[in-house]
């Protein structure tokens, strides 16, 4: 996959829960390595302050054409998110080459309906641990 105008479309948890956002900020980092990573607001910390001024339907629609844009998607999908769901449906529906990362830990388990999507090709879902990504991206990418 040619890299240099690559854009990305990376999803992570907003309303379900914000727990992993510092580590979306460094994923993005890492991504930025490969392509012009679309959605760069889910890494930073005050998204909710920044989509306060945008309509549901508003967010709804920028992110779908950003979705459309978007290249690739890169989704992290540890902390569960209907959005997220969404976004990888849509994704799916759009022929997107799909990447989800899950960290396994007790008291999580990936929903059946992402990692059954898994075909090794288009839609990937990798368990991993943050010092991982290095691998898991160039051989993604």
């Amino acid at each position: 996959m040619d890299t240099k105008d690559l854009k990305i479309y990376f999803c992570g948890s907003i309303q379900g829960g914000r727990q992993d956002a510092e580590l979306y900020s460094r994923i993005i980092h890492k991504l930025k390595q490969y392509g012009k990573v679309l959605t760069e607001v889910i890494g930073n910390k005050d998204v909710l302050k920044i989509e306060a001024d945008m309509t549901e339907t508003e967010i709804y629609q920028q992110d779908i054409a950003w979705l459309d844009s978007s290249d690739v998607v890169v989704a992290e999908v540890t902390q569960p998110s209907l959005g997220v769901g969404v976004e990888l449906g849509r994704a799916q529906l759009m022929k997107k080459k799909v990447l989800c990362l899950f960290r396994p830990q007790e008291g999580k388990v990936l929903s059946a309906m992402v990692r059954g999507a898994h075909d090794g090709d288009s839609f990937i879902v990798k368990d991993y641990r943050e010092e991982d990504l290095p691998t898991i991206f160039s051989e993604f990418f």
